[in-house]
């Protein structure tokens, strides 16, 4: 971690780089969804945002979860993902690198990786934090799912 102190227009803080090889996995976790923090309340005077990457392995499916009343916006980094979500999680879409997507508060969902050959990662921002709310009332092993490749 690199740090230097700034002043600008009487706002004093400290600048921070976060090096790829020191950032430490999230406290908010879901099955098959793995959240690293990158800018967050735990390294960081972040106090009104979360911002990292979630990994998702091949074939892989996440548990239900949703973010309390944090606003979510996601960027698929890298693979082929979805989303359910909706009534017993009928609703799906499916995203692609470069897409992004907004998860508004309390909305259950569930996340996926398309692929069962490539790694899914998600760029991930929340504000005002990191909140996880894992749900254990869905089965999810036999929603359908499209595989991209």
């Amino acid at each position: 971690m690199t740090d230097t102190t700034f002043d600008i227009n009487k706002n004093t803080g400290i600048f921070r780089v976060y090096r790829a090889g020191d950032l430490q996995a999230a406290p908010g976790q879901t099955f098959n969804a793995r959240r690293i923090s990158g800018v967050s309340r735990e390294n960081s005077a972040a106090d009104g945002l979360w911002f990292g990457k979630v990994y998702t392995g091949p074939g892989e499916v996440s548990g239900a979860h949703h973010h309390g009343e944090a606003q979510t916006g996601g960027y698929v980094l890298k693979g082929h993902g979805f989303i359910r979500y909706g009534e017993g999680y009928g609703q799906i879409v499916y995203l692609e690198e470069g897409d992004f997507v907004f998860v508004p508060p309390f909305m259950p969902h569930i996340e996926g990786n398309a692929s069962k050959t490539e790694e899914l990662v998600w760029m991930t921002t929340r504000t005002p934090d990191n909140i996880v709310v894992n749900l254990d009332d869905q089965d999810i092993v036999d929603l359908e799912i499209e595989y991209r490749s």
